[in-house]
């Protein structure tokens, strides 16, 4: 799990995000503020989603995340560490790089909706290149393109 500062409309917001451990985003939320209720909203909404408990839950070292897993997952472990979440502070940079290509966001329900989708979106055609071969990896992005094409042209056609 990891958070990052937005602006928007010129008021600072945290993008919370939670991601597993292979890499694909499992909730967004966008709040105003960055407290212990906080952080409790974004695990109830969380633990929702997912159906099941997480056996590990690693985070930064900011205190909400502690007071949020004491108080709603007593038995899961918790890792803190600036280096162990290396993966969640890395689902932010595509993100940063289409705020900038939008010219920031206009609502927190807009860059909530939009967030959600364009990370199932761009983990459908990045997949985890250092995992693959190079011939392995150039048949994943051409299945997930001819997919895309698929599900989305017929569409409008019919």
């Amino acid at each position: 799990m990891d958070n990052v500062f937005i602006r928007i409309q010129g008021v600072q917001h945290y993008l919370w995000r939670a991601v597993a451990q292979d890499g694909v985003v499992l909730d967004i939320l966008v709040q105003a503020r960055r407290d212990a209720n906080a952080a409790k909203r974004f695990f109830k909404r969380l633990l929702k989603g997912l159906h099941y408990v997480p056996r590990v839950i690693v985070t930064d070292k900011l205190r909400s995340y502690g007071v949020a897993q004491r108080q709603l997952l007593p038995g899961v472990e918790h890792r803190q560490s600036r280096y162990l979440n290396n993966r969640a502070k890395n689902s932010h940079r595509s993100t940063r790089r289409r705020e900038r290509q939008m010219q920031r966001f206009k609502s927190t329900e807009q860059a909530e909706n939009f967030l959600a989708a364009y990370a199932f979106i761009y983990g459908h055609f990045h997949p985890r290149r250092h995992q693959l071969s190079a011939h392995a990896y150039r048949v994943i992005r051409s299945d997930a393109f001819k997919l895309w094409h698929q599900e989305t042209c017929v569409r409008h056609a019919a």
